[in-house]
């Protein structure tokens, strides 16, 4: 059977509607989310402003300084912020969206769209929950920082076995209902950092001796090995900032102080930690019976903030006048040596998982109770002034006292609103 010859005649046109070109169809562009990773040196800053913009249209990166770690990370003027450290946030309160970068350590990691692209998804009703999601997958958890404590008989509860043709690679056996399971660590799971270090650059027998010295407990990074290969294929390093944490030793601790008839009944003071030479905020001589006493402060424990602002890399002074500025009440958050000590190994800060420092709305209005002082020094001997002046003890070492001798307050006393903020340096 033969088929007629077709012959296209340009006057009569195409009759078949299904080989008619639209001229005006657009292909629609899907917004694409980019991961920019942050690495700052300590004492260092981001180096950018978090802006939130009004009408639920997110957060939004601006003023990058020159040179810094957000800009060297690839960010954009004008980028939306959809998580911090693989956390959505786009729905979150403001300031704790900010407390959760201020406590994140040395590592930042942003997802972001670039602007147009974040307000066409939401014009276009576009999930920015799933956006975030798909670039990852539905599949890929975030891993896991487990402390594991050792049992007398049955120790760990967990055997390391190392991959087979993948050097630096290890996957861990757990015993059921054993220290290590119970702590969070599944069997089959990828070993990624053992006591703050990674595992990649160990051999097998560096890192039984990492276990052996690891008297009574050790703290691992643990992820499954589909969410590894999550990460990998993002280039995404698995660090503690970006873990779910599993019952760590060490928490920090939120103290609310009243000053009574003597002030607060502590001494702060800058110390050089004996072996980096580091400058801390110590909590020196705590009064019995004192306010400082009462929340629960502990001589020789660390400042880490003050009216849920962070604090570590302050200046003495700085401190000791959001101390002042407090008024009749403040309060701090502090951890113990060993707790500072365990944390600074694993290379993340002791607010990361402080809960309570992270939710702190500081929407909320606030009253500052600010003190004049008039100049009168009011306790000799010991180089302290009237509330709260310094107390220098040293070349090395600088205190300022939070106590008196019963003085009368000899202070004027005057209320100011705290500004509601808009965009914070980060």
């Amino acid at each position: 059977m033969e088929f007629p010859r077709f012959i296209f005649n340009p006057k009569e046109g195409i009759d078949n509607p299904a080989l008619v070109i639209n001229d005006d169809a657009k292909p629609v562009h899907s917004p694409v989310p980019r991961l920019c990773q942050l690495k700052r040196q300590e004492g260092q800053s981001f180096g950018f402003y978090l802006q939130v913009i009004k009408d639920g249209q997110g957060f939004e990166i601006r003023d990058m300084e020159a040179w810094s770690p957000a800009v060297h990370s690839g960010l954009r003027q004008g980028d939306r912020v959809l998580e911090i450290n693989d956390e959505f946030v786009d729905n979150m309160d403001f300031y704790r969206v900010v407390r959760k970068v201020q406590s994140c350590g040395l590592h930042l990691f942003l997802l972001v769209l670039r602007q147009d692209e974040y307000e066409q998804a939401v014009s276009m009703g576009v999930d920015l929950r799933a956006l975030a999601t798909a670039t990852k997958g539905d599949r890929c958890s975030r891993p896991r920082l487990c402390y594991i404590s050792r049992h007398p008989e049955h120790g760990l509860g967990m055997t390391i076995i190392s991959v087979e043709g993948q050097k630096g690679q290890y996957i861990v056996s757990t015993v059921i209902d054993g220290p290590a399971e119970r702590a969070g660590v599944h069997s089959g799971d990828r070993l990624i950092w053992i006591n703050g270090v990674m595992v990649s650059t160990l051999t097998y027998s560096s890192l039984n001796r990492t276990l052996k010295k690891s008297a009574n407990s050790v703290t691992v990074l643990v992820i499954d090995s589909e969410s590894e290969c999550c990460y990998v294929r993002r280039k995404m390093p698995i660090l503690p900032v970006v873990a779910e944490c599993c019952s760590l030793p060490h928490t920090a601790k939120t103290m609310h102080l009243v000053k009574g008839r003597n002030g607060y009944g502590f001494l702060l003071r800058q110390e050089k930690l004996a072996v980096t030479r580091q400058i801390v905020h110590v909590l020196r001589e705590v009064d019995v019976g004192s306010p400082a006493e009462r929340a629960g402060m502990d001589d020789g424990d660390l400042l880490l903030a003050v009216n849920w602002e962070p604090v570590e890399s302050m200046e003495h002074e700085d401190i000791v006048k959001m101390i002042r500025h407090s008024g009749d009440k403040v309060s701090l958050i502090s951890i113990s040596m060993p707790g500072r000590d365990f944390y600074k190994e694993l290379g993340i800060s002791p607010l990361l998982f402080h809960e309570e420092f992270i939710v702190q709305d500081e929407r909320k209005q606030a009253v500052s109770h600010c003190k004049r002082q008039n100049g009168t020094l009011l306790r000799h001997g010991d180089g302290c002034l009237s509330y709260p002046t310094l107390c220098v003890q040293d070349r090395d070492e600088t205190g300022s006292c939070f106590h008196s001798d019963g003085v009368p307050d000899q202070t004027e006393s005057f209320m100011t609103q705290v500004p509601q903020r808009s965009d914070v340096f980060l």
